[in-house]
């Protein structure tokens, strides 16, 4: 058969092909599995006997029509053959997977490629005689795989008697056997003479079989692996079953014990806020009562929020939805609440509301949706805003509309807010509650069977559009509509008119600065520190910027908040801590919002503390007095400082001017070194012994100079001397 214009034996020319698909094959499940090292040297023998056969078994080698010399052509004839036999020994130490074989691990390639060298590519060249090549090399070889055979046979013999897969025990003796008859293909077809082709076709029925061997493997460990996989995949769905069961446990344990807790809390809040009523009644009211019943029933509405929500969640009853309600009637209740609202805060509430609307609910149910939506457009429009809100029919649907044009809702967000705890982090930040108002609404909402619509896009227009449709009822025969239904006051907003005003400043009292956008807790401060301190006020960052640079003096401290409208209390913080006039003054930041990193934040920005709200007012008032006074003791500790710093430099001057008299005045009179320390110790006071003490000398030495001193300076005793030296 031709091939490239080159004779190729037909049946090799078959097996050729074979072995490529088999090798790629191989090739690619290596790629996939490239832990499996034993298919590499596997891919790398099926790559040499590829080449083997299309060298080995051309029908006439050297051949005319191949293009290269006839010396080169000899020995990929003949070399290629030789390299896949002795590859052999080596190839099966490395798959049979036997200890004790790290000679031929190591060294094993040694006996392949040495000899090649040796002999293929110097001796033959050389000598030119193939027939000693191919004796010299088979021999050098051959020895090596006999002494490869007895370890690789007395090695597979020692493992037989321990292992326990007797499949894999086969395999190794099936590879045993293999390489025996390959390793005689040399005596085939040199010592017998037998023609290349069969030679071939001998050597590939072999690698065929060991092949046969490998897949074998190859499907026997997929089919393990498979089977561990599948194991693996059944453990991890036992395991996960059962952490999302002991998960499901401890969850239905801490929300039992949660629900315990808020029912537990209503108890005394009940009893706080009875015991406050009666009081109220007997002795009539103030504002300090008036501050604790609203901050008392704020509390009750969020505990009873979340007691609510956990009921719902639960699948419990919360509101008996059995009786007929005249829908126009609470609405128009909460509503004159609600008016009052609005008036203190400057806002329009219009109202358009049907009459006489029935529907099958709770009146308290139907209420808490009124509040939440009514109170959440008071707390997020601005002062001169306007609120409608509207009930109309329409079929066997009733529309309940709440409209703002406040801050509004991003589309993102409009879903989100119906999550409970969940709350929108813009503006109006101290208003916000837990987030439970609006879950609570949809949860309701969706009990009797309604929906709730939000309209709102910042981006377009301000404002948001709330729209709730509920079912409507006529009313039938001898039934009868509710009306014992109480319309609380809500807890959510503050209409007091707190008098809350800068104290007159005094020079003789230090200055606090407070800065809180809650009115009842600035009144509360402003009470407790005016007896002591200048006390003015802020509402926000923005207005306290304007009050550090307004007031009389800087403030000694900043008391701050840090959740207010325009600039919070950290940016506030940042804005002084980054100012050279005001850097200096102490800061405390007192907020409800206490995580691990917010009070790290604050403590970043130079506050001296961070106190979390509730906090006692005594304490609160020690720690103020202590950072003032603190405060006031570095100031005096620093003029007195400066004062004797500046009295120092005053004498210092001194000393240098008189200093520098006297040294002018020697100069003036040329006396020489020595003679000047000579006479600096005259006009302290020393005697003539005294000064050669100092300065090491006779004290007719100094006598000496003394003398020559007088002379050039025309006097005739020390006091005439001091006094012309220190002139």
């Amino acid at each position: 058969m031709l091939l490239f214009h080159i004779q190729l034996n037909l049946v090799i020319f078959c097996i050729i092909l074979l072995e490529i698909v088999i090798f790629w094959n191989q090739l690619v499940s290596f790629l996939a599995r490239r832990h499996e090292k034993e298919r590499l040297w596997h891919i790398i023998l099926v790559g040499a006997l590829i080449l083997y056969n299309m060298a080995e078994n051309l029908v006439e080698m050297p051949d005319k029509n191949i293009p290269l010399p006839y010396t080169l052509q000899i020995i990929i004839n003949q070399g290629f053959g030789y390299l896949v036999t002795a590859y052999m020994p080596f190839y099966s130490v490395m798959t049979t997977g036997l200890p004790r074989l790290e000679f031929h691990r190591k060294y094993g390639f040694l006996f392949l490629v040495v000899p090649f060298i040796v002999f293929y590519t110097i001796y033959f060249p050389i000598t030119g005689n193939l027939d000693h090549t191919l004796l010299y090399a088979y021999i050098c070889t051959g020895a090596y795989a006999v002494y490869a055979l007895i370890d690789l046979g007395r090695m597979i013999a020692i493992s037989q008697r321990t292992e326990t897969n007797k499949a894999r025990t086969r395999e190794r003796w099936w590879i045993f056997a293999s390489l025996v008859f390959w390793c005689t293909s040399p005596v085939v077809g040199v010592f017998l003479g037998q023609p290349n082709w069969v030679v071939g076709v001998f050597n590939n029925v072999v690698y065929l079989l060991l092949n046969f061997t490998l897949m074998r493997q190859t499907v026997q460990k997929s089919k393990a692996e498979y089977q561990q996989l599948q194991q693996y995949a059944l453990n991890l769905e036992k395991e996960v079953n059962k952490q999302t069961a002991e998960l499901k446990k401890s969850n239905e344990q801490r929300t039992n014990a949660f629900v315990n807790l808020v029912h537990e809390t209503k108890t005394p809040i009940t009893l706080m806020n009875n015991y406050l009523e009666e009081y109220i009644q007997k002795h009539g009211y103030n504002e300090d009562l008036l501050i604790v019943k609203r901050n008392l029933s704020k509390l009750n509405n969020d505990i009873s929020n979340l007691f609510d929500l956990e009921r719902y969640d639960k699948g419990l009853p919360v509101y008996n939805y059995a009786q007929v309600m005249n829908v126009s009637q609470v609405l128009t209740d909460n509503l004159i609440l609600f008016r009052n609202y609005s008036r203190k805060k400057k806002l329009t509430l219009k109202e358009d509301v049907e009459d006489d609307v029935l529907m099958k609910a709770d009146p308290d149910a139907i209420s808490r949706i009124v509040v939440n939506l009514v109170e959440n457009a008071i707390k997020y429009t601005e002062e001169g805003g306007e609120i409608n809100v509207s009930l109309e029919t329409a079929g066997n649907r009733l529309r309940l509309m709440v409209q703002d044009n406040g801050i509004g809702i991003e589309p993102g967000l409009q879903k989100k807010i119906f999550e409970p705890y969940y709350q929108i982090n813009i503006q109006k930040k101290s208003a916000q509650g837990m987030g439970l108002g609006l879950p609570m609404v949809k949860k309701i909402v969706d009990g009797l069977g309604g929906q709730i619509f939000i309209e709102s896009n910042p981006q377009q227009k301000k404002g948001t559009r709330m729209v709730v449709t509920l079912p409507r009822h006529l009313l039938a025969r001898n039934e009868a509509v509710v009306s014992d239904y109480k319309i609380s006051d809500s807890s959510g907003l503050e209409v007091s008119d707190f008098n809350i005003r800068d104290t007159a400043y005094d020079p003789r009292r230090q200055t606090i600065l407070l800065v809180e956008d809650n009115q009842a807790m600035i009144s509360y401060l402003l009470k407790k520190l005016q007896e002591r301190y200048n006390v003015c006020v802020a509402f926000n960052g923005n207005e306290a910027l304007k009050k550090v640079k307004g007031y009389p003096v800087p403030p000694d401290l900043i008391i701050s908040d840090v959740m207010m409208d325009k600039v919070d209390g950290f940016k506030f913080a940042r804005i002084i801590s980054e100012s050279p006039d005001y850097n200096h003054i102490p800061f405390i930041f007192l907020s409800a919002k206490f995580t691990s990193k917010d009070k790290l934040e604050g403590l970043k920005l130079g506050a001296l503390d961070y106190i979390p709200k509730p906090f006692r007012m005594e304490e609160l008032i020690q720690k103020i007095n202590s950072v003032l006074d603190n405060a006031l003791r570095q100031k005096k500790s620093l003029l007195n400082n400066t004062i004797k710093a500046l009295q120092k430099v005053e004498n210092l001057d001194l000393k240098q001017a008189a200093s520098g008299g006297f040294e002018q005045n020697c100069s003036q009179y040329n006396l020489t070194t020595r003679e000047v320390d000579i006479a600096r110790l005259i006009c302290e006071g020393h005697s003539y012994k005294e000064i050669g003490d100092n300065l090491f000398i006779a004290e007719r030495t100094v006598k000496k100079h003394a003398q020559n001193i007088f002379e050039k300076t025309n006097v005739s005793n020390k006091v005439q001397l001091i006094n012309k030296l220190q002139a």
